[in-house]
């Protein structure tokens, strides 16, 4: 949809693997490139940021180079924490360092570098120090409390491109499940995002370190009120097949920056 709608304004865009080796000569010939897809750089964030740090140098990188280096790592969400925005409750465990014991109470656990629900774990926290244990032998870990709303309600997806919160979707895990995404079960349905979620959404998104020119703020609620859950500023899924005329503003979005 990207594709045809750049095509439409007369622009010579096509999709590129982002490391394919014999195209690294070629980025500096292009005006921007802008990352769509690329739902593998989780599992080769240093050779990702690398190639991106590359694309700065040489062409117009959307979303920016910072902004890669910042959300590629869950750490910012105690960064969004410390800064005031209401945020699901997350403990930072740096890899390989000591911890405190968890207890029974059931929590969430899942790599700092994951996206898609990959790594993710769910149980009482004395079950999973052996989990744990793994995660960190791989790297850093998020834990997080049980966000009982998710089972109900589900979470919600507020897009902005350019300058507008465009649309919003309701993310729903299958029955019994805690993952939303569609990979794992989950279903989408409409939403009407209020007026509070966007003040959330848009304070989370008032702390990226450089402006950008779409992102996605998915949201849960907690004792009656919207929280973060995550901020997706690098390849997200901005559901433009239930918008299909957000291709145009995305589209004007990107060559803003020409």
């Amino acid at each position: 949809m990207l594709l045809a709608a750049l095509t439409e304004r007369g622009v010579n865009a096509r999709v590129e693997a982002w490391d394919a080796p014999e195209k690294v000569a070629g980025w500096s010939t292009v005006d921007l490139v802008t990352v769509r897809t690329a739902w593998d750089y989780t599992w080769r964030r240093d050779e990702f940021l690398a190639w991106a740090k590359h694309m700065d140098a040489v062409t117009v990188l959307q979303n920016p180079l910072a902004v890669m280096e910042w959300n590629s790592h869950k750490r910012y969400l105690v960064e969004l924490t410390r800064a005031g925005i209401p945020v699901v409750p997350t403990t930072f465990i740096h890899a390989g360092s000591p911890h405190d014991p968890l207890g029974p109470d059931p929590v969430v656990m899942k790599p700092a570098v994951a996206a898609g629900g990959r790594g993710a774990y769910l149980g009482p926290g004395r079950d999973l120090e052996g989990t744990l244990a793994d995660l960190l032998s791989k790297g850093d870990v998020l834990i997080q409390p049980v966000v009982e709303s998710i089972a109900t309600e589900g979470e919600i997806s507020l897009v902005k491109i350019g300058n507008k919160w465009s649309h919003s979707v309701r993310k729903v895990p299958a029955a019994g499940g805690f993952l939303v995404q569609e990979s794992h079960g989950g279903r989408l349905e409409e939403h009407k995002a209020t007026t509070r979620e966007l003040e959330v959404a848009e304070s989370a998104l008032a702390c990226s370190p450089a402006p950008v020119h779409a992102a996605r703020v998915d949201l849960v609620r907690m004792n009656g009120e919207p929280v973060v859950m995550e901020l997706e500023l690098i390849e997200p899924d901005l559901f433009l097949r239930r918008s299909p005329r957000e291709a145009d503003r995305l589209t004007d979005a990107l060559l803003a920056n020409l």
